[in-house]
């Protein structure tokens, strides 16, 4: 890799956008993994957070769907960074970070609030 490979805008915004994805899928998993010591393991767990839900949805499933959803993510950019590079979405690289990092944002905040739901349950 060239110097000029190295400190290209893509390259930079793909290496600060996986260090910030992997402190946020570590953030997941250490609060899904506190709330699933605590939780009460039910066929289904939204009957017990809301009487009126017509969803069914297991404990395991509830809580882990999405830091396995962030790491799967995390995995693709950090080791998918040259097919990332070739299939652009966007034609500016900091437009096209910016909304995975939103997409990104959205999937950590589910999971912190699934974790925190299951702790106001569970304790």
């Amino acid at each position: 890799m060239t110097d000029h490979a190295a400190t290209d805008s893509f390259s930079r915004l793909h290496r600060t956008f996986t260090t910030h994805l992997g402190i946020a899928v570590g953030l997941a998993w250490v609060t899904t993994l506190a709330a699933a010591i605590q939780a009460p393991w039910v066929r289904n767990i939204r009957a017990l957070m809301d009487p009126m839900a017509s969803r069914v949805e297991s404990t395991w499933s509830f809580l882990f769907a999405m830091p396995v959803v962030l790491t799967l993510a995390w995995l693709g950019a950090l080791y998918g960074r040259e097919t990332l590079r070739e299939l652009r979405a966007l034609p500016n690289d900091a437009a096209e970070f910016a909304l995975a990092a939103l997409v990104a944002f959205a999937v950590f905040y589910l999971s912190i609030d699934r974790a925190v739901s299951v702790l106001l349950i569970g304790g």
